[in-house]
């Protein structure tokens, strides 16, 4: 994980914040305090002290463990009805009931 760029220019530090979410973004407040650890321990003692905090960031920006679940579930419908289990009419979860919530 690279926090800071190779070579810093005037150009580096105008387009820095493109890729940042604190533009009332998802991981908003995880990220700022990812950074604010980051910042008091300095980068490289911050990399091991703020770990939890930096993968807790990861995974609302990338959402990894969602995606992973989300395929989990297809698999298993596509298993359970290609095993008998489901009938035709099942294959896919029903709709909810017009104005349920």
């Amino acid at each position: 994980m690279s926090l800071s760029p190779y070579f810093k220019s005037p150009l580096t530090d105008l387009t820095g914040a493109i890729v940042s979410h604190q533009w009332f973004g998802r991981c908003q407040k995880i990220e700022e305090k990812a950074l604010d650890c980051i910042e008091a321990y300095g980068l490289e003692k911050g990399l091991k002290q703020c770990e939890p905090l930096i993968n807790d960031f990861k995974e609302c920006s990338l959402r990894r463990k969602q995606f992973a679940r989300f395929e989990a579930m297809v698999l298993e419908r596509e298993r359970q009805y290609k095993s008998g289990e489901l009938k035709k009419g099942d294959r896919y979860a029903s709709p909810p009931v017009i104005d349920s919530y």
